[in-house]
């Protein structure tokens, strides 16, 4: 078969596909209309022809064929065809009943030595019972079977030999019953493939979902850390410029440029978590501008505007910090600036705040402790958002984050991180 031959067939295969799904979907809607049209069908080819030339036996076989069989009368024809046929109409609903009523006519049939062509039924019902029957019924139906092929051998002895019947019989009966089971089976396997694209389908939308809602706790915790943050150093630096202006502008002034400073950092910071949120098509042609993350190195700064803003902070590192994986100094960031954003809310101007960064083989340390009134970041009895986001962000890395009163008059907050390869989450 050629190329040519084989692309012709195209719009052949897919008119037949169509043909076919139009069949099935009627037959799900209307299934009695398969059903009566087998029976007619069965009527036209095998119970007409007995009609008209009287069963099976028409005169033509062999003499002894002849005197081996009963001729029955039209009307004792046109009653055992209806008993081999019409159950054929509940086949598919009452396959194993419509065998049983066969083959419980089948064998008065033979019994009275009238062949008929409309025999055929009970391999049709064979057929139905392996195709939509219980499988615990095909031992007995087979068993059924082979009695009703053994009696037609019997019967047909004087003219053929009982074992070439025999094997005849089983042979059309096999083929029935095994043609039944392969269309059973691929039908399964149909319906399992089926039942796997819509497991597969339903799988991807939960990883979507779930993708989408990962994504939105990530850009909602980088928000409340933004936004967080440089509004509380605003609002400090506010404060205090406005109690500066009369007793010393100059203090005013400066108070006014790290406010500006302050907030374009934080302008600075939000575009860039808002611009990767568009698609690539909605930004300018080279896309949106995007600094660095922050890390380790940008903690001086950090702590250089949180001075500003009227705290003393001392910072102090242990190990080698500088080799952290970006992750884990944006996390290391992040922590630090949510606790230092909750000392500056929450104590008074002049607190003390004692910075730590410890980083020991597979274990990174950092606490941060202040000075100030034990106050929690929060109302009683319930965390803010800022320590549940740290949690969120120390878990990433297998960490734990404890915060509390030191026991005085201060407010302590330690996390630690995992630093062994592999035990962290992917942001």
């Amino acid at each position: 078969m050629t190329t040519d031959d084989i692309s012709g067939m195209g719009p052949l295969v897919a008119r037949l596909s169509r043909g076919g799904q139009r069949l099935r979907h009627a037959d799900r809607t209307h299934p009695w209309v398969l059903d009566t049209a087998v029976v007619v069908l069965v009527f036209l080819m095998f119970c007409l022809p007995d009609l008209i030339h009287g069963g099976a036996d028409d005169g033509d076989g062999p003499p002894r064929f002849r005197l081996a069989f009963t001729q029955l009368p039209v009307g004792g024809i046109l009653a055992l065809q209806a008993g081999l046929v019409l159950p054929l109409l509940w086949r598919r609903r009452r396959p194993a009943a419509a065998f049983a009523a066969i083959t419980a006519v089948f064998v008065l049939q033979w019994s009275l030595g009238a062949p008929l062509r409309a025999d055929i039924a009970l391999f049709v019902a064979l057929y139905s019972l392996a195709l939509h029957g219980r499988l615990r019924q095909l031992p007995w139906a087979c068993a059924a079977m082979a009695g009703a092929m053994v009696l037609v051998a019997v019967r047909v002895s004087p003219a053929v030999s009982v074992w070439d019947a025999l094997f005849f019989l089983l042979s059309t009966a096999t083929a029935a019953l095994a043609l039944g089971m392969v269309v059973r089976i691929r039908r399964a396997q149909l319906a399992g493939l089926r039942e796997r694209a819509a497991r597969l389908e339903t799988e991807r939308d939960q990883r979507s979902r779930l993708a989408t809602a990962t994504e939105r706790t990530r850009v909602a915790r980088e928000m409340h850390d933004i936004v967080g943050h440089n509004l509380s150093v605003i609002i400090t630096l506010a404060d205090a410029g406005a109690y500066a202006t009369d007793i010393a502008p100059e203090r005013g002034k400066e108070a006014l440029r790290l406010i500006g400073d302050t907030g374009r950092q934080a302008l600075g910071e939000l575009r860039r978590v808002l611009g990767v949120l568009r698609e690539a098509g909605d930004g300018p042609p080279g896309g949106p501008e995007l600094s660095p993350q922050p890390g380790t190195a940008d903690i001086e700064g950090l702590c250089g505007k949180v001075r500003a803003a009227g705290l003393e902070v001392f910072y102090r590192t242990s190990g080698d910090v500088e080799a952290l994986d970006s992750g884990v100094q944006l996390t290391v960031y992040r922590i630090i600036q949510e606790a230092l954003t909750n000392t500056l809310k929450h104590a008074a101007p002049g607190t003390r705040v004692e910075l730590a960064i410890l980083v020991e083989d597979s274990r990174l340390t950092i606490r941060v402790q202040d000075t100030g009134p034990a106050t929690p970041p929060g109302p009683p009895n319930e965390e803010g958002h800022g320590l549940v986001g740290m949690r969120e962000r120390a878990a990433l890395y297998g960490g734990t984050v404890s915060a509390g009163p030191t026991g005085g008059e201060g407010w302590s907050v330690e996390a630690v991180l995992d630093l062994t390869p592999g035990s962290g989450g992917e942001r």
